[in-house]
């Protein structure tokens, strides 16, 4: 395990070792069964790409009318609590007791990818964001505080954990693939990143 910066990003590389891993896995089982990954719309009318779902009092959400938290799935029915697990990750790594609202669950499949985006739809940017990579290895973006100009690229791998605060917490950032396959976590391939935000 070992922590490098780059850009104001923390990256605790071999954060999870591989038992903590599957232990994670059987953990968002539940989560997934409660609230079902879904394709969310971009304002523009499009199709992300990802496949998302949430625990916690609140999730992200996208739609023609924009990125907001909802209090609910678009099925109707309320998010699931986040594990204890995932909230023993967010305490362990920003020292934390303040719990976070969100764990927005972003899965990858093949092909997929996130374009360079800043997370900043939360009510106080004081407090960081956690990502926590798990399966195929996914190439992150870096980015400043202002679309454009020069970033910087890293591969994530599995067991990876990422706290954007401080001058990292309203960078621009993003995923520019994946290597499908690339892990034997997940069994049918691809990238799971949970991302713990304080919301209000």
């Amino acid at each position: 395990m070992s922590m490098l910066r780059l850009r104001g990003f923390e990256i605790h590389k071999g954060y999870l070792d591989p038992e903590v891993q599957r232990s994670l896995i059987e953990t968002l089982r539940p989560v997934l069964r409660s609230a079902p990954l879904f394709s969310p719309t971009v304002p523009g009318g499009g199709k992300m790409s990802v496949r998302m779902t949430s625990a916690g009092a609140f999730g992200w959400y996208s739609d023609e009318m924009g990125y907001r938290y909802s209090d609910h799935h678009p099925k109707g029915f309320d998010w699931p609590a986040i594990p204890e697990a995932i909230l023993d990750l967010w305490r362990d790594v920003t020292g934390l007791q303040r719990q976070p609202d969100c764990c927005l669950l972003n899965y990858y499949g093949e092909g997929a990818k996130m374009g360079l985006h800043q997370d900043k739809d939360e009510a106080d940017f004081s407090f960081p964001v956690v990502s926590i990579s798990l399966g195929d290895d996914g190439m992150f973006r870096i980015g400043g505080n202002r679309r454009g100009g020069k970033t910087d690229t890293i591969w994530l791998n599995s067991g990876d954990v990422v706290v954007m605060g401080g001058e990292a917490r309203l960078a621009y950032h993003g995923v520019d693939r994946i290597r499908f396959q690339s892990s034997r976590l997940l069994p049918k391939g691809g990238r799971i990143n949970l991302t713990l935000r304080v919301v209000t």
